[in-house]
């Protein structure tokens, strides 16, 4: 990497840090290099590197940002660039930190949300890094509660206290507003807002794919979630507008791993973590979790995958309705099959249709977690099996998946249509195989989502060996026609 030429003046900020945080030059250019590994940059500093910083050179591109990272972790205090003396920067990575502190959460996510509603081309191009589960994940599952997330509203005296003075605290009126500037009182109503439009973008993402209004999605937390974070609120209201806001960050990350932005969508799952923990609502934080389980299936890291299900299995402990024990199994089963463990896939696997038997009707289920039903966990079943080359079984329960499965569902239907041409190929049925192929293939067409092209793709791949054959020639017809 190059470096700008050494400065005249040495970097005694610089200096101090290392001294207090006991750095050896070797030491923090070692850490300097893991914590790229994280972010998935090849780095290759050593101590003669830290010498030059030292003396006044400049690091380019991320690397200030890096080095700012290893002193804030070691010295627990939240330091930037500028603090080390070094030139600030405005890194593609940032958005795997998993903040502090609430106000800190705030700048990060809408840091992500300007650039993304920017649309800056490199952030769709970052790498998705499983290093960087590791420490969002931990700190999840120990970190503290936020104490305190209420903004702009009084502290008051304890009930039967009143001030030195001798005269009772009285809270002033605040003028309400009519835009949502840094002074804008949240409101209930506002709240509700934010509800509705996350399950406006839901419905429009299930049954077009993620790239159909994903931009709308990011421009709205941009205009609307940031002013309202950044507004007056309450306890109660601030916990409640956290865990709105926290699920229309993932609900951004959801789509833009539809579209393939693999990088992006980790960072806003971190981000909706961490904005999750802020509302105190750890059976969402859990939620959050399965969705970057569900994105290291994917991209085939089963190791990975396993373990943020069970994180999120510790995180909510065993008082979770039995609509989200299933939940939580059924995605750990998906990353053993990844693996191509069998025992450990059908041991989760049993567990989730256990759960799932001993829910109730009149069961409080989170809004979150209503989609996990019958043909939901069939569809788990079909995946999982298909993986470990269990046609025949695949076959059964993605039939039953497609048999249950709601049409507004359109690109979950046609992932199992998929999977069940993956089943019905493995079992010899070539001519069955290749029109349900073609079917998906048409669907696929259809939508703005990668993940649907490349479940058509993995297929086609799959077909090469019997490419000479009379279904297949006529698939390649009909796929060909679509255009």
């Amino acid at each position: 990497m190059t470096e700008r030429s050494p400065q005249r003046n040495p970097n005694r900020q610089l200096a101090a840090l290392i001294a207090e945080a006991g750095f050896s030059n070797a030491g923090l250019a070692r850490r300097v290099d893991q914590l790229g590994l994280e972010h998935g940059l090849d780095l290759r500093y050593d101590k003669t590197s830290v010498t030059r910083w030292l003396r006044g050179q400049q690091p380019r591109g991320t690397t200030p940002a890096l080095i700012a990272e290893v002193f804030t972790r070691r010295l627990g205090r939240r330091l930037s660039a500028q603090d080390l003396g070094l030139d600030a920067c405005a890194p593609v990575y940032a958005g795997l930190e998993f903040a502090a502190t609430p106000e800190e959460a705030v700048d990060i996510v809408s840091g992500l949300w300007r650039k993304d509603s920017g649309n800056h081309v490199e952030l769709r191009k970052i790498a998705f890094t499983p290093a960087g589960l590791v420490v969002p994940s931990r700190d999840w599952l120990i970190g503290r509660p936020d104490d305190r997330v209420a903004r702009g509203e009084p502290v008051l005296p304890p009930p039967g206290r009143v001030p030195a003075q001798g005269r009772p605290v009285v809270p002033r009126q605040r003028q309400i507003t009519a835009d949502r500037g840094p002074g804008h009182r949240v409101s209930m109503g506002d709240i509700a807002a934010l509800r509705s439009v996350g399950e406006l973008f839901r419905t429009l993402d299930h049954a077009y794919g993620g790239g159909h209004a994903r931009q709308a999605l990011v421009r709205y937390l941009e205009h609307e979630g940031e002013p309202m974070l950044r507004g007056t609120y309450g306890e109660a209201t601030g916990r409640r507008l956290f865990a709105a806001v926290a699920d229309l960050t993932r609900l951004a990350g959801w789509t833009s791993y539809d579209i393939a932005a693999h990088g992006l969508a980790q960072r806003y799952f971190v981000q909706a973590l961490r904005l999750a923990q802020a509302a105190g609502d750890r059976a969402y934080g859990s939620y959050v979790l399965v969705t970057m389980s569900r994105q290291a299936v994917y991209l085939g890291h089963g190791r990975e995958a396993v373990q943020l299900a069970r994180v999120a299995q510790q995180g909510v402990g065993s008082g979770a309705p039995p609509v989200v024990q299933s939940l939580l199994h059924a995605v750990e089963a998906r990353g053993h099959a990844v693996l191509g463990d069998v025992r450990a896939c059908s041991a989760s696997l049993a567990r989730a249709e256990r759960a799932l038997e001993t829910a109730r009707p009149g069961d409080e289920v989170p809004h979150w977690a209503r989609f996990f039903d019958e043909a939901q966990l069939a569809d788990e079943f079909g995946h999982s099996y298909r993986d470990l080359q269990q046609y025949r079984s695949a076959a059964q329960h993605a039939e039953r998946s497609l048999q249950l499965r709601g049409a507004g569902y359109a690109r979950s239907r046609l992932f199992c249509r998929v999977v069940l041409a993956t089943a019905r190929l493995g079992l010899g049925e070539l001519e069955q195989a290749c029109a349900l192929g073609a079917e998906a293939a048409q669907q696929a067409s259809e939508m703005r989502s990668a993940r649907a092209v490349e479940y058509v793709r993995d297929f086609e791949r799959r077909l090469e060996p019997y490419r000479d054959a009379a279904p297949v020639r006529g698939y390649r017809e009909r796929v060909a026609a679509l255009g």
